[in-house]
Order: structure tokens, then C-alpha cells, then sequence
């Protein structure tokens, strides 16, 4: 193993850049999954249950799903921090000497972008610039780098931040500290992030789909559905990879009306322990619900949209750091149809 090269003070981010050189010096030629692991193309494989929980993306990073949620009705967590999302580009290892050279020839020979720049590129990484022939005589010793876009995030303006040309960095070393999107085990954090699914968080409610007016309704969860799930991050190729879990933390009940009461008051139910809200029994009618509505009006012929909206507590750990740091709390809710009917009186 190589060791690191440290370039004077540093910040905590440029640390965990410099984590990177933590390099298995073989890694390269590892397998990972049922393929190898290479810079260049895309890699993908499945787990041992055969679920395809193990994919890559754009052959540098790779995600492992299997502690994921999963179901019809999961679905991606919102930053409940307004406008944070995950990078949308990284750079990170992508060729070998020779698949770069397999990649830039064609492009020169085709002399669709001009002599004066083909020139310019074969001098760079050909004629001595940067490297003689492609760094051929360095094979094993490091990778070319290059920029990734996030799927998904094509059209972002993000995606342009990473407009540096395709450099080098042998093994054990930091990638030039002019790269702030060179990748580091916060951004595979961050990029796992994007990848949580978790379940649906429809309620049970009692009484369930048809209330009446100024009776409350109790509202509670089947925990065994919310437990915490988590998405692993890695680049095989550097040893490095970040684990995202998320923890439900709260559940917030929004009656789809003014003409409402929730309990408690915020309409924010906390987890206890192993549950949420509390599940309705004969003889409670008498009670305030610890969870749950109370409707002050009819919905006449229709019905209101109550909406339940898990708040999840996201945190990391990943190399270099064993103790969990915070990323942004996210949100997932669902819309569920509540009917609510007035009372019926008979006069005799």
C-alpha cells in the first residue's frame, strides 16, 4: 500500500479526499460481484440472492441495495432541507493507459473537433504534456480520471461544474487538490443518499375510511414496515465506500383540511421505541388518541386527502470515518381518502 503524500495543512474535506489513497494496490484486479472491476465501462452484477441488489454506476461507483426498502409502494426520500441534492457530477478513475488511448484516438482521427486541438490533446497526453504515450510505461501504478454526471441529473446545472480535462493519479495518491468534485467517501454518502427507498407511510385508522364529525379518529403505524434501511456506496477500484442509513424519526399527520383537529396539536406523532401512535381498542372511544384527527366537518359527498409524511433521520459512516455524521433529514408521504359523515340523530 502507498503511502499518502500530505501537501501541507488540510481541511476536514480535503482529508477525506486524501482517504482515497488508501488504495489496495491490487484492487484493480479484484473481482467484485460476478465481474471484474475495471475503469471504462460499466459494471454490473447481482448479489448472492440473485436480486440484481449490486449494480454500478458508469463502471466507478457501485451500490449495494440489499439492506434497501423495497415494494410496490416504496419510494425516494425529499430533503427536508429545501434545495440540497446529491453532486451532480465526480470525477473519478476511468481508464487504464490503454483504454484511453483506445478512446481518444478515434476521436482524433475522425477530425471532427479540429487540428488544432487534436494536436493540442496529443501533445497533452501523447508528446510529453502531461504524459508520454498515454503513460503506458505507469500501467498498474494508477488511473486516468475523468468526470461521471450522476444518472438523472443530465439537464442539471450541476452537472457543468466538472469541466477539467482527463488527468492522472497514481496509486496512493490524492487527486490534485484544484478538484473539489474529485470523489471522497462524503460524496458516496451523499450519491447512497439518492439511491433510499423507503416504504409507503399510509395508516391505519380507527375508525378506518368513514369517521363522523367530532369523533376522533386514532391513526398509528405498523412499525415491523419502518425499520431503518441503508444503501452501501464504493469505488472498488480506490478501497473506498460509504454506507447512508435512514431512521424513521417522526410522523406528521395533515388532516387535508382547516376544519380539523389533529393530536397531538402539531399534528407530529414521535416514535417510541418500536411504535408510533397506538393502535385503537374496544372501550377507548372515550380517549384522545395519542395519534391521530378529529374531523369538524363533513366531507359531504366526497372525501379529504389526509396526508402522513415520515420524517427519516439520514446519517453516514464510510472509510476513514467509523462515527456517524449527519446529512439532511429527509420526507416521504403518501395520500389516503378519509371519508367523514355526520352524525345521524333520530328524533321520536
Amino acid at each position: 500500500m502507498s503511502a499518502v503524500k500530505w501537501r501541507g495543512a488540510v481541511s476536514g474535506s480535503a482529508i477525506a479526499i486524501l482517504l482515497l489513497a488508501n488504495a489496495n494496490s491490487a484492487a484493480a484486479d479484484d473481482d467484485f460481484g460476478n465481474g471484474s472491476q475495471k475503469p471504462g465501462g460499466t459494471h454490473t452484477s447481482g448479489d448472492s440472492d440473485g436480486k440484481g441488489n449490486l449494480s454500478a454506476t458508469a463502471g466507478a461507483v457501485v451500490f449495494d441495495r440489499s439492506k434497501n426498502g423495497s415494494g410496490d409502494s416504496s419510494g425516494p426520500v425529499t430533503s427536508s432541507s429545501g434545495n440540497w441534492t446529491p453532486p451532480a457530477c465526480y470525477y473519478a478513475p476511468k481508464y487504464t493507459p490503454d483504454e484511453l488511448q483506445k478512446y481518444l484516438e478515434p476521436i482524433w482521427n475522425a477530425e471532427s473537433t479540429g487540428p488544432d486541438w487534436d494536436q493540442t490533446q496529443r501533445d497533452k497526453y501523447v508528446n510529453g504534456g502531461e504524459a508520454k504515450d498515454f503513460n503506458k510505461d505507469k500501467t498498474g501504478q494508477g488511473y486516468w480520471w475523468d468526470s461521471y454526471v450522476t444518472p438523472g441529473r443530465e439537464g442539471d446545472p450541476g452537472a457543468l461544474k466538472c469541466t477539467k480535462g482527463i488527468f492522472w493519479v497514481d496509486k496512493g495518491e490524492a487527486p490534485p487538490a484544484d478538484i473539489p468534485e474529485a470523489i471522497t467517501p462524503e460524496m458516496l454518502a451523499q450519491l447512497a443518499y439518492a439511491e433510499i427507498r423507503v416504504p409507503s407511510t399510509k395508516v391505519d385508522l380507527a375508525p378506518a375510511g368513514t369517521t363522523k364529525v367530532n369523533l376522533p379518529t386514532w391513526a398509528w403505524l405498523d412499525t415491523a414496515k419502518f425499520k431503518p434501511v441503508s444503501v452501501t456506496a464504493s469505488v472498488p477500484l480506490l478501497n473506498v465506500t460509504a454506507t447512508t442509513t435512514a431512521e424513521p424519526v417522526s410522523l406528521k399527520i395533515e388532516p387535508g383540511t382547516a376544519d380539523a383537529q389533529t393530536y397531538p396539536a402539531s399534528g407530529v406523532c414521535e416514535f417510541t421505541g418500536d411504535h408510533i401512535g397506538e393502535a385503537y381498542a374496544k372501550g377507548k372511544a372515550g380517549e384522545t388518541p395519542p395519534c391521530g384527527v378529529k374531523y369538524l366537518r363533513s366531507s359531504g359527498d366526497g372525501s379529504y386527502k389526509l396526508r402522513a409524511t415520515i420524517t427519516w433521520q439520514i446519517h453516514w459512516t464510510g472509510t476513514g470515518v467509523p462515527d456517524a455524521r449527519n446529512l439532511p433529514d429527509g420526507t416521504f408521504g403518501a395520500d389516503q381518502d378519509v371519508v367523514v359523515q355526520e352524525i345521524q340523530s333520530i328524533n321520536r
